[in-house]
């Protein structure tokens, strides 16, 4: 990578803009966002990370305005320069710095490689799974371009895996070891049970039925999310027939919308600035 952490809490200092083709290639599509719902589950799925989101997070009061803070930091490190990436992620670790509790904290770098590869991993997922790899076998270049992510958060070199191979090993390995806690089932039930987006009716169900039919066996049995061959059979029907017609409309079509998403996350992000710093507060993605 041409840029490198220097450590937790220290500013990351990019001396070139690094290569994220691929890394913005697959952001890019919209699809991929089918793949939050398993990446929020599979992060709470850690206790250390559902402990903190418990303690510190108003997931619970306000669902879109968490997911929309995630999707900016994601865009503006992905799409924006290096500069808006240092200052994003310097924004983040001063935010986690009053992330603690009782044998966790926000700055734990395991904790954010693993926040990372759950990110990492349901955009693989389904690239590979359901759209079927349009673009072509890029999985080795995404995960080490993905990295960067959790390089700007000051995650210390070496601590990520280091190539594809090493990432499949270590989320089998984490996927194998996690126990759900009764903390993770609650935020999950927040998150796919919302009171705060009963609103959206139909879409909420569609959204608790995907992410539910996406998770790895084992988190979704430790959630105790109920799930059957009949509902696997329906599930993956329907996304390979949408997938089949998505992946028809020309890519420059599909992606044109990238441009828009990185000017709201900018004017987002420089909104939630000036209102952290009239409180005196950390900017909070």
């Amino acid at each position: 990578m041409d840029t490198r952490a220097a450590a937790p809490g220290s500013a990351p200092a990019p001396q070139a803009a690094p290569d994220l083709s691929v890394l913005r290639l697959l952001a890019a599509e919209p699809a991929v966002m089918l793949g939050a719902g398993r990446a929020l589950l599979l992060q709470v799925a850690h206790p250390k990370v559902a402990q903190g989101v418990a303690d510190h997070s108003d997931l619970r009061e306000r669902p879109l305005d968490r997911l929309l803070g995630t999707l900016d930091f994601l865009t503006i490190v992905t799409f924006g320069t290096p500069e808006e990436a240092a200052r994003m992620g310097e924004a983040i670790r001063r935010a986690h710095e009053r992330i603690t509790g009782p044998g966790y904290s926000g700055n734990d770098p395991d904790l954010q490689v693993w926040v990372n590869a759950t990110l990492i991993d349901a955009a693989l997922y389904v690239y590979e799974n359901v759209l079927r790899s349009p673009g072509g076998d890029l999985a080795a270049a995404y995960v080490d371009q993905a990295r960067y992510v959790a390089d700007v958060l000051g995650c210390p070199p070496g601590t990520q895996p280091a190539d594809l191979a090493a990432f499949r090993r270590y989320m089998d390995d984490m996927i194998g070891s996690l126990e759900v806690t009764d903390t993770g089932r609650e935020i999950m039930r927040a998150v796919l049970w919302s009171r705060k987006l009963r609103w959206m009716g139909p879409a909420l169900w569609l959204n608790r039925f995907v992410t539910t039919g996406l998770l790895p066996e084992p988190i979704r049995e430790g959630y105790g999310l109920p799930w059957s061959d009949r509902r696997d059979r329906i599930l993956w029907g329907l996304l390979r027939v949408n997938a089949a017609v998505y992946r028809r409309v020309p890519r420059r079509l599909r992606q044109a919308g990238i441009s828009l998403a990185l000017w709201s996350s900018r004017r987002r992000f420089a909104r939630r600035s000036r209102r952290y710093a009239s409180k005196g507060e950390p900017t909070a993605a």
